[in-house]
C-alpha cells in the first residue's frame, strides 16, 4: 500500500490557507503533519478554529523544515512572506505548494525556481482555476483549434476590499491587479505563452487608501492575439459577474460565472461533439484545491509529470509583475 505524501504548512495568514488546509486533511493520499506560524497573534487567531482545532503546531520552522519524512510545505503565509517562506523550504530539500501570487521580488522567485529545477523539486502556485473543469475545457478547445485561431480573450475578477483589505495590499505594486488576475493570467499564459508586449491602467479611483490601485486593467499584446484582463475592489456583489471569454475564427467560449463555473460555447459548425451556435457544455463543479492537491502528490509521486512546469510558474510571475509595474515603457 502506497504510503500517504507527509506535508506540513508553513504560515496561515494567506487569504486561503484554511480552504488549502481543510482539503489537504480530508485527501487520503496526505498525511497533514502540523503547522508553522511564526507570529503569536496569527496563531492565537485560528487556533481552537476549523481545520486548525487539531492540528499539531511546531514550535520553529527548524523544527519542521529539518523533519526528514516531511516531503512537501504547503508555503500560506501573507504575500509578502511567501517567498523567504519557500526558500526555506527549497533550501531543506521539500517540495513546495506556494500560494499565490508569488511575491514581489522576481530574481528570488528565479532563484528558488533555478535551485527547485537542480534539486529535482516542485514548485507549484496555487492558482485555483487550473484545476477548474471549465477553464480545461476552454484551454483544450483552444489547444485542439477547436475555437479556429484565438484572437481576442477577455476576463473580469473584482472584488469588494473592506478599508483594511485595501491597507494590507497597498503595499504591492499593481495593487488589485496584483492580487485577483494573477489567477486569469495563469490561465493566458497556458493558452498564450509569453506577451510580446504589456500596458497597464492602475487607477486610484475610491481614494480612500493612498497608493492602492483599486480599478485596473491590463493589455497583453501578441503577434495575433490581445487578452485584457480587468479588476477592481470596489464592485458590489462582484462573484456573480467575474468572467472569462475566448474569442476565435470559428468559435467562442465564455465561463460565467467562474464559480460555480458555467459554460457556453459557440461554434461555427457541428464538431467535437458540439452543435453548431451556441449551446451550454457541462461542467463539473468540485470543490477549490481538490484536485490541485492531487495532482500535487501525483506529480511528487512520479505519477504524472506536473500540470505546469517550472518554466511556466516563473513566467506567469514575471508577466504579472510587468502588469503591475503598469506595462512596458515606450
Amino acid at each position: 500500500m502506497t504510503q500517504p505524501i507527509r506535508i506540513a504548512q508553513y504560515g496561515v495568514s494567506h487569504a486561503h490557507a484554511s480552504g488549502h488546509a481543510a482539503v489537504l486533511q480530508a485527501n487520503p493520499d496526505v498525511d497533514f503533519v502540523g503547522v508553522y506560524e511564526p507570529s503569536a497573534a496569527n496563531r492565537e487567531r485560528v487556533s481552537g478554529r476549523p481545520p486548525y482545532t487539531d492540528v499539531r503546531w511546531f514550535a520553529s520552522a527548524d523544527a519542521m523544515l529539518s523533519d526528514d519524512s516531511i516531503t512537501a510545505i504547503a508555503v500560506e503565509g501573507a504575500v509578502h512572506e511567501s517567498l523567504a517562506f519557500a526558500r526555506d523550504a527549497i533550501d531543506a530539500g521539500k517540495h513546495v505548494w506556494l500560494d499565490k501570487p508569488a511575491g514581489d521580488d522576481l530574481p528570488t522567485v528565479r532563484a528558488i525556481i533555478d535551485d527547485a529545477r537542480e534539486r529535482g523539486l516542485m514548485v507549484q502556485l496555487g492558482y485555483m482555476f487550473r484545476y477548474s473543469d471549465a477553464f480545461r475545457k476552454v484551454l483544450d478547445l483552444a489547444a485542439s483549434g477547436s475555437l479556429g485561431d484565438v484572437f481576442t480573450v477577455r476576463g473580469r475578477m473584482s472584488t469588494h476590499c473592506s478599508p483594511e483589505v485595501r491597507a494590507q495590499l497597498a503595499r504591492h505594486e499593481g495593487g488589485i491587479l496584483f492580487e485577483l488576475l494573477c489567477h486569469l493570467l495563469d490561465i493566458v499564459v497556458a493558452m498564450l505563452g509569453k506577451p510580446k508586449r504589456v500596458t497597464s491602467f492602475l487607477r486610484n479611483d475610491l481614494g480612500i487608501t493612498p497608493g492602492f490601485a483599486d480599478n485596473t486593467l491590463a493589455v497583453f499584446e501578441y503577434d495575433r492575439a490581445m487578452a485584457m484582463l480587468e479588476s477592481s475592489a470596489m464592485e458590489v456583489e462582484p462573484f456573480a459577474c467575474r468572467r472569462f471569454e475566448v474569442c476565435g475564427t470559428r468559435g467562442s467560449a465564455i465561463i460565467e460565472p467562474l464559480e460555480p463555473a458555467q459554460l457556453r460555447v459557440c461554434l461555427d459548425a457541428d464538431r467535437d461533439g458540439m452543435k453548431k451556435g451556441w449551446q451550454v457544455v457541462p461542467v463539473e463543479n468540485k470543490p477549490r484545491y481538490v484536485d490541485d492537491v492531487v495532482a500535487f502528490v501525483a506529480a511528487i509521486r512520479g505519477e504524472q509529470l506536473p500540470d505546469r512546469t517550472l518554466d511556466h510558474e516563473l513566467l506567469v510571475q514575471e508577466t504579472l509583475l510587468r502588469a503591475s509595474r503598469g506595462g512596458d515603457a515606450d
